[in-house]
């Protein structure tokens, strides 16, 4: 039969603090890296675009309008502008997603000299980050043109 010292549990908890040390040092070396802040920037980029859409979104809901919440006024929409910015948005969000998987795959193809996919996977990284813009643009531009 095994006796317990007293020091074991003193020695598991300097185990779990220097790997908490050596994650926050992981971390941060991984912070340093300029791959992780374009990551940052696409996600930023795309936060950013959604939360523009859903701020001039939200002046259209009619409860808002009814409640007076909102400055300002937009005309009814109808079913098929719903449905269209709706679908716009769902498609938004895949084209974000896709983008920021083909931008973790140039990476990885980068990484391992995989020269030739690592470009197809930039070009199509590009192509999707295009189409999530293109449709934010268009979303905006479509509330700018509703709402006075």
């Amino acid at each position: 039969m095994r006796e317990f010292s007293t020091s074991e549990p003193h020695t598991i908890v300097q185990k779990l603090v220097q790997e908490i040390a050596k994650e926050i040092a992981d971390a941060i070396a991984q912070l340093k890296r300029w791959q992780t802040w374009t990551a940052l920037g696409l996600i930023a980029l795309f936060v950013l675009l959604a939360y523009l859409v859903g701020s001039l979104a939200l002046k259209t809901d009619s409860v808002v309008n009814f409640l007076r919440h909102t400055a300002s006024s937009c005309r009814q929409m109808g079913n098929a502008s719903v449905i269209f910015l709706f679908c716009g948005m769902i498609f938004f969000v895949f084209a974000a997603v896709l983008t920021l998987g083909e931008y973790q795959q140039y990476l990885s193809h980068r990484q391992h000299n995989a020269l030739r996919q690592a470009r197809r996977s930039l070009y199509w990284g590009l192509g999707w980050a295009g189409l999530a813009i293109a449709i934010a643009v268009a979303a905006l531009i479509f509330f700018n043109l509703y709402c006075r």
